[in-house]
């Protein structure tokens, strides 16, 4: 994996989280436990500080990135999806931020959120706990089925903490 000191700021990866080799982590960035970070993926804190929480899966080509006013924090039990961009932004706990969506500084996504594939969700943004956010701009409104977002949720968070363990496992480059 590509893991980078930039000057005095050295991320710290907690034993159990899974980078792939492919992705890239550059400066203040966390890692929490059971955590997974896929190919491609880009954590660049060089202004400031990035947080991805305990059992949280960053997927393929998910940038995140950070400024010196606006760090950009993830909880536990999050999945960010495919080629997403969040920079200072916090996204609380047990949240969905779908793939190719955009989240930028000072957004809150309130806990058991989705924000939509594609949403792009503007400066400044806060959604309570039990928000969806659609299109683009994204629009806040409450989510229509909470129990069942929750449940699809925890069957996807629990896919990827056995995922990334079957990776650092088995995982090996043949060429």
């Amino acid at each position: 994996m590509a893991v980078y000191k930039l000057g005095e700021l050295i991320p710290e990866i907690h034993p159990t989280a899974f980078v792939h080799p492919d992705a890239v982590v550059i400066g203040a960035v966390t890692i929490g436990a059971g955590a997974s970070i896929w190919p491609t993926t880009v954590l660049r804190a060089d202004f400031g500080r990035i947080e991805i929480g305990a059992r949280t899966s960053i997927q393929d080509g998910t940038v995140v990135h950070t400024s010196p006013d606006w760090p950009t924090i993830i909880g536990a039990d999050c999945v960010v999806g495919h080629n997403a961009h969040l920079e200072g932004a916090v996204v609380e706990d047990f949240c969905l931020i779908g793939s190719m969506s955009t989240c930028l500084q000072r957004v809150v996504i309130g806990t058991r959120s989705l924000v939509g594939a594609g949403a792009l969700v503007t400066e400044g943004t806060v959604a309570p706990a039990g928000s969806r956010l659609l299109g683009m701009p994204a629009k806040v409104t409450p989510h229509p089925d909470p129990e069942g977002f929750a449940e699809r949720l925890g069957i996807g968070v629990r896919n990827y903490v056995n995922n990334s363990a079957n990776y650092a496992a088995s995982m090996e480059r043949i060429s």
